[in-house]
C-alpha cells in the first residue's frame, strides 16, 4: 500500500476527536470511509461534509458493546464500496480515579468499549481484511505501555487491547494481515472531558492545558502514514517514545515519574 486513495476504512468512534479528525484526512486523500459512532445525527452531517468536498463517505449507527452493531457496520462497508482494506478501531473511553475509590462497573465499561470493541469489530472484520491483506489498527495510547495511575480501567483496557492484537498479528503472519498500535500521547480530544470519575459520571472538563497537547488532525496524519508503511507500533511523540525505551532499562523510574507527573495534575486523585 503506498497510498490511501481508493482504499475502504471503516472508523469506529467517528463522530468526533481522532476519528472524525481520520475520517476528514483520510477522505481528502482519496480514501472511501465508513463512519462509526452511537450518534447517527453527527454521523450524517460528517458524511454530509466529506460527500461535499468531493469525498466518499458511508456511516451506520453502532454501539461497539454489541456485537450485531459491530457486524452491521463491517457489512455497510462491504455493501457500500465493495471490500474492507482498512479497520481502525478508535472508539474508547477513557476515566480518572483512584482504583481504591472505583465502582466496578466503571471498570467494566472501559473494558465492554475498548477492549470488547475492538474485540467485536475485529472478528467480523477479519475475513475481508484477510481477504485483501488490509490493515487492523488499534487506536490505544500511552497508557497501553506503562501503567497510569488514576487511569487502571484506561491503563487495564489498553493492555488488553495490545495483547489480543498482538496474538491476531502472529496468527496470520502467513496471511499477509496488517496489524497496528497506534499510541497518542495526550491529545486535545473530546474523549477526556467525558472521561468517567469514580462513581461513572462523567469528568465535564479536563484538568490539563490542551494548548500543549498533539492535536486530533496531528496524530490522523501520523497513523495514516503508518498504515502506509505497514508498521507494527505508532509512537507519535517524545513522551511516547520515551516511555518505550525507559521502560526496558529503568521501569522502576518510569513509575516514579508517572506518579510524579500525575500528582501534579490540578485535583489529582493521587493523595
Amino acid at each position: 500500500m503506498k497510498t490511501l486513495k481508493d482504499r475502504v476504512i471503516v472508523i469506529t468512534g467517528a463522530s468526533s476527536g481522532i476519528g472524525e479528525a481520520m475520517a476528514k484526512v483520510y477522505a481528502a486523500q482519496g480514501a472511501r470511509v465508513v463512519l462509526g459512532a452511537r450518534s447517527v445525527q453527527k454521523l450524517q452531517l460528517l458524511a454530509g461534509e466529506i460527500r461535499g468536498r468531493g469525498g466518499q463517505a458511508a456511516y451506520c449507527g453502532v454501539d461497539v458493546t454489541k456485537p450485531e452493531e459491530c457486524r452491521a457496520l463491517i457489512e455497510t462497508a462491504v455493501r457500500e464500496f465493495g471490500r474492507l482494506d482498512v479497520l481502525i478501531c478508535n472508539a474508547g473511553i477513557s476515566m480518572r480515579a483512584l482504583f481504591d475509590d472505583v465502582d466496578l462497573d466503571v471498570l467494566h465499561r472501559l473494558m465492554d468499549v475498548n477492549f470488547w470493541g475492538t474485540v467485536y469489530c475485529c472478528k467480523y472484520a477479519l475475513p475481508y481484511l484477510q481477504r485483501t491483506k488490509g490493515s487492523i489498527v488499534g487506536i490505544s495510547s500511552v497508557a497501553g505501555l506503562h501503567g497510569l495511575p488514576g487511569r487502571t480501567g484506561y491503563s487495564a483496557s489498553k493492555y488488553a487491547m495490545t495483547g489480543f492484537l498482538e496474538t491476531l498479528r502472529i496468527e496470520n503472519l502467513k496471511k499477509g494481515l496488517h496489524v497496528m498500535i497506534a499510541c497518542p500521547g495526550f491529545t486535545a480530544s473530546n474523549v477526556r472531558f467525558s472521561a468517567l470519575t469514580a462513581d461513572g459520571s462523567q469528568q465535564g472538563e479536563t484538568p490539563r492545558d490542551e494548548s500543549k497537547m498533539m492535536t486530533a488532525e496531528e496524530v490522523a496524519r501520523i497513523v495514516g502514514r503508518g498504515i502506509v508503511r505497514r508498521r507494527r507500533l505508532c509512537l507519535m511523540e517524545a513522551e511516547g517514545r520515551a516511555t518505550h525505551f525507559v521502560k526496558k532499562f529503568a521501569p522502576g523510574f518510569l513509575d516514579r515519574m508517572f506518579y510524579l507527573v500525575m500528582s501534579r495534575e490540578p485535583d489529582s486523585p493521587l493523595k
